[in-house]
């Protein structure tokens, strides 16, 4: 089993210090775990729910391009690193060629729904600069040089320039986080969502099944999000739907167990479509060691 979507974080030093007010401030100290978590906390809970590997996403708990911990927490053989990079900066290319040579780190996360000059900070799915991120020519071609995994936070809403990102460049292997922030009131055929469709015409784009306790309005096992993963699975098949828990994000209102054990609630799902969803679609996608 291979949770693709985790966060670890190191303690505040003089060199990294904490300088994200609202994940300090608001958030961290909501969840069940200790306020510094490490890659060794997390691989302790992983053990306790039988998850064998996990990706750790980073986490902007300080700058938010400063990717110490994450390129740390993927030296350990059963964790892989996603890193954060702002592709406007002088010399982006650069920093995902040299992210991208450190030993698990399969790719980079963009935040679509942050305000460019909030990144990381807070949410707005009004904000457009993904359109403008098309533009990044030598960016792309230094993702498609180092074959990096392209994961990307929208909303919705949004998926309109997610459109336009995936036809621009359709030669990379993309993940969309969290269900694009789906609304359980509103079937998955019908408004904004409905735009996978589009994207599924594309082979390598992939929709993750992750941070369910939060998007759900119910309680475990988030029967109100099972149209929409039934829906996922149908449109984008089987091969490129995949799980993650976004632990320990989630467990201000979840158990780690309760963040993947939902799976099994999900009617129609086949023992093959957990199989797939939770571990072997992703290593179809992502050339993992």
């Amino acid at each position: 089993m291979l949770d693709t979507h985790t966060h670890a974080w190191g303690p505040p030093t003089p060199e990294h210090p904490w300088t994200n007010g609202p994940l300090v401030e608001e958030y961290v100290d909501s969840f069940s775990v200790s306020t510094v978590y490490r890659s060794e906390a997390l691989l302790k809970d992983m053990d306790e729910v039988g998850v064998d590997e996990a990706v750790v996403v980073g986490y902007p708990i300080g700058e938010w391009t400063d990717n110490w911990y994450t390129e740390r927490a993927a030296g350990h053989d059963r964790l892989y690193g996603v890193v954060l990079l702002d592709q406007f900066a002088d010399g982006a290319a650069d920093e995902l060629r040299q992210s991208m040579a450190v030993d698990g780190v399969i790719g980079f996360r963009l935040g679509a729904i942050c305000p460019y000059d909030r990144m990381w900070e807070t949410f707005d799915p009004d904000v457009t600069w993904l359109r403008d991120a098309i533009n990044e020519t030598e960016f792309w071609e230094a993702a498609r040089q180092t074959d990096a995994f392209v994961q990307i936070l929208a909303h919705r809403e949004q998926l309109d320039q997610a459109v336009e990102l995936v036809e621009t460049y359709p030669d990379l292997t993309y993940a969309f986080d969290h269900f694009a922030h789906a609304d359980p009131t509103v079937s998955p055929e019908e408004g904004s969502f409905s735009r996978f469709a589009d994207l599924a015409e594309y082979e390598n784009v992939t929709v993750k099944v992750s941070e369910i306790p939060h998007l759900s309005n119910e309680a475990f096992p988030y029967e109100d999000m099972h149209d929409h993963v039934r829906w996922l699975l149908e449109t984008f098949g089987q091969e490129r739907v995949i799980w993650g828990s976004d632990y320990p994000n989630v467990s201000d209102i979840a158990t780690y167990e309760e963040s993947l054990r939902w799976i099994e609630y999900v009617d129609g799902l086949s023992t093959a479509d957990r199989e797939w969803i939770t571990e072997k679609a992703f290593r179809r996608l992502v050339d993992v060691r």
